[in-house]
This record gives C-alpha cells, sequence and structure tokens, in this order.
C-alpha cells in the first residue's frame, strides 16, 4: 500500500468519528422532523400512542392558510431587510471612521464590538426595558419617559406594543431592529475594517496622486474591493434573521396581535405550548429551507471560486 494511500485511510478514520456524529444529530433529525410534519401528530395523544399516519403536505397547507403564519413571514421579511441595511450601512460607516486611525480609534472599536459578546436575550431584555411604553400618558416609561422629562410629550408612542403599520410592515418592529442592528454592526464594522486594512496602501496613494478625490477613492477602489466582505456579510445577518427567536422572545414576545411574531417563536409555541407537534416541525423545515436558500448558493460560489 502506498504512503498516499495510507494518509488518505488515516485521514478518513480520523474523521470518520465527526461524519457519524453530523450524520445522527443533524441529517437523522432533520429526516425525523420532515417525517413527523407530514405526519397526524397534531395532539399529545397522538404522539404517545405512535400512531403514524401519512397525511403529505396537510400541515404545510394550513400553515400557509393561517393568517398568523401569514403574519410570520410579512414580519421576517421586513425584518431581514430592515436588519441587513442597518448593519451593513451602520457597519461599514463605523469601519471607515475606525480606519482613520483617529486617537482614542481602538477604544471605540472594542466599544462597539462589546454588544456583540451580549447574549441574545439580555440583548432583549435590556431594550425590553428601554422601549417598554409604559401607561401613556400618565405613567410614561423606558424612552417615552425620557421624552416627558425633556420636554418632547408629542413624540411619544407605543413602540413595541404599537399595532400600527404601513401595508404589511408593522410599526412595532422598529425597535426590535434597533436592538438588533445595534448588537451586529459591531460584527459587520469587524469585518469591513478588516477588508479596508487588507487593502494596499500604495494602491491608495497612487490614485490620490493620479487626483481622486476620497469619495472617488471610496466608491471606485475601496467599495469594489470590499464586495466580498458585503456578500459575507449579508449572508451571515441574512440567515441570523431568517431564524431569529430569543431576542424577540426575551424582548417583545409575539406582541399583540402579533405584530412583532416570527415563525421560530410561532414554532415554539405550537410545539410546548400546544402539543402540535406536525405543525411545529412544518414550521421548522419551512425556516430550514429559507436559510438553505440563503446559504446553499453562497457555498456552491464560494467552493467554486476557490478552485
Amino acid at each position: 500500500m502506498s504512503v498516499q494511500k495510507k494518509k488518505s485511510r488515516a485521514g478518513f478514520f480520523i474523521i470518520l468519528p465527526s461524519l457519524i456524529f453530523i450524520g445522527i444529530f443533524v441529517y437523522y433529525f432533520i429526516f425525523l422532523t420532515i417525517r413527523t410534519s407530514t405526519s397526524n401528530w397534531n395532539s399529545f395523544s397522538a404522539l404517545v400512542k405512535g400512531e403514524y399516519n401519512f397525511v403529505g403536505l396537510r400541515n404545510y397547507q394550513r400553515l400557509f392558510q393561517d393568517p398568523r403564519f401569514q403574519t410570520d413571514m410579512w414580519n421576517t421579511l421586513f425584518f431581514t431587510l430592515f436588519f441587513l441595511a442597518g448593519c451593513v450601512i451602520l457597519g461599514l460607516f463605523l469601519a471607515n471612521i475606525i480606519d482613520k486611525k483617529l486617537k482614542g480609534s481602538n477604544f471605540f472599536q472594542n466599544l462597539f464590538l462589546f454588544p456583540m459578546a451580549i447574549s441574545y436575550v439580555v440583548t432583549g431584555t435590556v431594550w425590553g426595558w428601554i422601549f417598554a411604553p409604559g401607561n401613556l400618558p400618565s405613567d410614561p416609561q423606558g424612552i417615552n419617559l425620557l421624552l416627558q422629562k425633556i420636554g418632547l410629550s408629542k413624540f411619544q408612542w407605543m413602540w413595541y406594543t404599537s399595532t400600527q403599520s404601513i401595508g404589511k410592515f408593522n410599526l412595532a418592529l422598529i425597535p426590535v431592529i434597533i436592538a438588533a442592528v445595534w448588537q451586529m454592526s459591531g460584527y459587520v464594522m469587524a469585518m469591513y475594517l478588516a477588508g479596508l486594512r487588507a487593502i494596499p496602501e500604495e494602491l491608495i496613494e497612487a490614485s490620490q496622486v493620479d487626483g481622486a478625490t476620497g469619495t472617488q477613492v471610496f466608491w471606485r477602489i475601496k467599495m469594489p474591493m470590499l464586495r466580498p466582505i458585503t456578500l459575507s456579510a449579508m449572508i451571515v445577518i441574512g440567515h441570523m434573521s431568517l431564524k431569529i427567536f430569543d431576542l424577540i422572545y426575551a424582548m417583545t414576545g409575539s406582541g399583540p396581535n402579533n405584530v412583532t411574531d416570527m415563525p421560530a417563536i410561532y414554532m415554539f409555541e405550537q410545539m410546548f405550548r400546544s402539543n402540535r407537534y406536525a405543525i411545529a416541525s412544518a414550521i421548522a423545515i419551512i425556516m430550514l429551507v429559507m436559510v438553505a436558500v440563503v446559504i446553499i448558493p453562497y457555498l456552491y460560489y464560494s467552493f467554486r471560486g476557490s478552485k
């Protein structure tokens, strides 16, 4: 047996335990979830009896006809769009400021990164206190109390308890989006900062010698070179927003009339409060498909580009 074959066989046995664990705890459980989503297990008694009746896509059909799930999908769409845009814009802005290496930039770099180290539950709890509306107008709380103290009571609002909307966009999502952007914009900033510092100084200096302004350098040199960073940031933030749970659950829950509800919250309630295991499994598979639609093309083009 050649040395190359021995190395290949040794490498296979090294990664074999990982492959087994992934097969069992990832793909096998995905299979079980798919199987449950096509069953009639929508009560605890049906689960205990183990009476598996295949119902096809009936649970999925019920979901897409469910007004609450329709609201969840719209909320996910708007949350993803604004969360993504906020993190990319703010992260790029902060990275550009810090990249100028002004006095105190290292301190502010760590300060902007700090929220990323906090759990979503803590973030949701703290921002829940900040945006708690209180009993308006007699007993305001949080930011409404601050507005009252500085004489801006006319700007008091119900925040995440508001049932106002613009089209399909529930305005109660605004505080949730602010909290999410606050937590993750530092992460995007770090990605952009690494990209900016990887751009050769000679390239910037050459463009300036040719008469390029700071704006032209940014848009015609830096931004094209930061496109891979932008794509990576969008993929990471996008897939996080599609499966968001803990931040919203700790901050607002589903909210009045489900104005801040998300598929993950609905899935949790169907599974652990209503014992509708098949419906909860169907929601889980829909979320898996949404994340896969975002992740798989990115992985495909990444591996294709590395060859």
